[in-house]
């Protein structure tokens, strides 16, 4: 009797993955224990963190955090830094997931930007500007696809190499200038509020739960973490990996495109140095909120948490007035110790599905 392919995925899901139901046939679990508690018990502790930061800036401040009306216009400051970056991790989450990374996502915000702001491109109006910064993202986003599913370049190396050429070839447009953006609509972005939310916080939200939908509720979600579970297994099920693949970084490029439309609005302009360094805190937030760097596993709620964080952190400093120093020795503190977290946690769930005969034998090819 034949198999069907989504019978095949489910199977290819990766050890540690075991439903709720047969821990319960096994016994039961703890809460602590119980793997699927993991995503709500990371997000109540980012939960924890973030206010806990809010304790501290309260103990620094009590001057500004007295103020009722201050506190709340710097949530909105917060989610406004918080936006275009957010929006990059949507799509470095997915493609984290996918069993990928993508170093190239500042240079490609980059790119994007000087590409939407030149002269030729802003004489198009608002629509033509949003449309070339969209398709910069996607095109150079199926360029990393292709190299990685079809060049079988390690995804290191082949973003590592868009990384360098799209800082370049925005360097070259530019001409190692600053565009200005005359364009009312979009520099109005970051000033507009609708119901007293700025309206980047509302399109990191929109991006954020049409992430969460097609992680979550769609083949295209279930396919991205089969391949990052097992590439192998998937491709055994059916699945085509390479296509997938280069739709992950697609994604990727995609949300970079709409990130560079968020912070020309934000500086109302753009160069070739914007966005330095955005692959690294997409990354980071992508793991302290539990995406797994070797894929297979990660949410986009963790994810939009993870951000949150590192905004609130990021204000905190500044509010302090601590050095940028400080701020980036302490993101990389951050960094590791939630990788080592991760796997401290993940090798205990492993262990603990082995001891009780909770995972699934693999499947005969």
């Amino acid at each position: 009797m034949s198999v069907s392919s989504e019978q095949k995925v489910e199977h290819a899901v990766p050890e540690g993955h075991a439903p709720h139901a047969a821990a319960e046939r096994a016994g039961g679990t703890s809460w602590w224990k119980d793997e699927a508690q993991e995503p709500l018990r990371r997000n109540l502790g980012l939960v924890g963190v973030l206010l806990a930061l809010f304790a501290i800036g309260a103990y620094i401040r009590p001057d500004l955090y007295s103020n009722a009306d201050w506190v709340v216009n710097n949530i909105m400051v917060i989610l406004t830094q918080a936006a275009a970056i957010g929006v990059v991790t949507v799509g470095m989450t997915f493609v984290i997931i996918g069993g990928g990374i993508d170093l190239s996502v500042g240079a490609l915000i980059a790119l994007s930007g000087v590409w939407a702001t030149t002269l030729a491109t802003q004489s198009f109006g608002t629509a033509g500007m949003i449309f070339t910064a969209i398709a910069v993202g996607i095109g150079a986003g199926l360029v990393n696809g292709a190299l990685v599913a079809y060049g079988r370049l390690v995804p290191f190396i082949a973003t590592l190499a868009m990384l360098v050429a799209a800082r370049g070839l925005a360097a070259q447009i530019s001409g190692k200038q600053t565009q200005i953006s005359t364009d009312q609509i979009i520099n109005s972005l970051a000033t507009t509020r609708w119901f007293g939310i700025p309206l980047l916080a509302i399109i990191l939200f929109v991006v954020a739960g049409l992430g969460w939908v097609l992680l979550n509720r769609t083949t295209f979600g279930r396919r991205t973490v089969a391949i990052g579970g097992n590439a192998e297994a998937a491709r055994l099920a059916g699945i085509n990996v390479r296509g997938h693949t280069m739709l992950l970084y697609a994604l990727s490029g995609l949300c970079c495109g709409i990130a560079a439309i968020m912070l020309t609005s934000l500086a109302t302009s753009s160069q070739a140095a914007a966005a330095e360094l955005y692959e690294l805190d997409a990354i980071a937030a992508a793991i302290i909120g539990g995406t797994l760097l070797s894929g297979g596993r990660g949410t986009i709620v963790g994810s939009l948490f993870g951000v949150i964080v590192f905004s609130a952190i990021t204000n905190l400093f500044a509010i302090a007035n601590l050095p940028t120093e400080v701020q980036n020795m302490v993101k990389g503190a951050i960094i590791v110790v939630a990788v080592l977290l991760q796997q401290v946690r993940f090798s205990s769930v492993t262990q603990f599905a082995r001891r009780h005969g909770l995972t699934r034998a693999k499947p005969q090819a």
